[in-house]
């Protein structure tokens, strides 16, 4: 009986909390994922800009840049979508817990393999990514050829 009557206070608090947290939340975290994929694929470090807070930081095994320093790289690499790439990004998973979200996101560019790690924080009424991860699964296949 300990059982079932934890199993229904469970089932109590998913119910409460989805219901508090609603769609529109979920719809407002997966509209920066759109921003992020396009702004990477258009190369757009206007857009990019809007949906970081100013002090995030990304990091990468041994590589640490300011929000600054990234976009600067974005603004002088190459353009996917000039170049013809297809928009190939996939959404992998999604952690929400209240007023933080985790994103993870697999975002093919050129002749990488990334996959991205967004720490995003709701501040003032709106989703921001506030941190990045990343690392490239073409660099441990090339190691190992």
């Amino acid at each position: 009986m300990t059982n079932t009557a934890a199993s229904n206070e469970s089932t109590d608090l998913s119910t409460e909390l989805s219901t508090n947290f609603g769609e529109d939340e979920f719809a407002s975290i997966m509209a920066v994922v759109g921003e992020y994929f396009h702004g990477l694929h258009q190369g757009d470090t206007k857009r990019l800009r809007a949906i970081f807070h100013a002090d995030a930081f990304l990091k990468a095994p041994g590589l640490r840049r300011s929000l600054q320093d990234w976009l600067d790289a974005v603004a002088t690499r190459p353009i996917p979508a000039q170049q013809g790439h297809p928009f190939s990004y996939k959404l992998l998973s999604v952690e929400v817990i209240k007023d933080q979200a985790m994103v993870k996101l697999e975002c093919p560019l050129f002749d990488h393999a990334y996959v991205d790690f967004l720490g995003l924080l709701k501040e003032d009424g709106r989703w921001l990514i506030v941190n990045k991860m990343y690392t490239d699964l073409q660099t441990n296949l090339k190691e190992k050829v």
